[in-house]
């Protein structure tokens, strides 16, 4: 098991908390998707898991290590990388400085991020074409294949994804997401939150439904497709 998490109580305020003793495990090379209404507590959780928020019940163990008091800027080193929602690039950075913003954590090591940016830019070959260029002049699915190219520069085992296509043309889904199942042949372990319920389906493995910031449902892909209406009128 990559990502552990079990029976997490967390909130923003000492009122009620929004997540009520979540379970969840994510498996390498698979992508977990967590669905659910409008203030379930998914974001909440990959918060919680990132550290930043911490749970005042239950835990998070990464490949069996528990990381629950880490801070965000620790979770690099830990192998786990997060995308959050919405646009996260620098606008008056080039596509390269973003790129080596992302590789930070490798510090002085030039063979370490030559290495990395030789793998990125041959993944990603349209940035490096525009690798000299501002990223605030890409467009809308640019920006976020660099968010996603920057993720991977330090080669995490762990990445989370907040809503990947929000804010995105409907055209430019489909690459998002295709660029999601990229990752996953790379073995890296997805964790991903999304209200894009249609689009979800068509690449995850596992499915976590979040109701009022509990475990509702959980199962493989597969057994959710026909359930889904029904799924979904329980929001409603």
């Amino acid at each position: 098991m990559t990502l552990e998490v079990e029976g997490v109580t967390a909130g923003y305020t000492r009122e009620v908390p929004i997540l009520q003793g979540v379970d969840l495990t994510a498996q390498q090379g698979l992508v977990t998707v967590i669905i659910g209404p409008n203030g379930a507590g998914k974001s909440t959780l990959l918060k919680v898991i990132y550290g930043y928020l911490e749970p005042r019940a239950g835990d998070v163990r990464h490949f069996g290590k528990s990381i629950i008091g880490l801070e965000p800027k620790d979770m690099l080193n830990e192998g786990i990388a997060y995308l959050i929602q919405g646009h996260s690039v620098f606008p008056k950075m080039t596509v390269h400085e973003n790129l080596e913003l992302g590789a930070w954590t490798l510090g002085g090591d030039r063979a370490a991020v030559q290495a990395a940016f030789e793998e990125v830019y041959d993944h990603y070959p349209r940035l490096k074409e525009k690798r000299s260029q501002l990223a605030g002049v890409l467009s809308g699915g640019e920006q976020r294949m660099l968010e996603l190219a920057r993720l991977t520069m330090t080669s995490p085992r762990t990445i989370l994804l907040d809503e990947p296509s929000v804010g995105l043309m409907p055209k430019l889904v489909d690459t998002v997401y295709d660029e999601i199942a990229r990752l996953k042949e790379k073995k890296y372990t997805i964790l991903m939150v999304d209200q894009n319920v249609k689009k979800s389906m068509e690449i995850a493995d596992y499915v976590y439904v979040l109701q009022l910031g509990q475990n509702r449902h959980d199962g493989p892909q597969q057994d959710f497709i026909e359930r889904l209406p029904e799924i979904i009128r329980e929001w409603i």
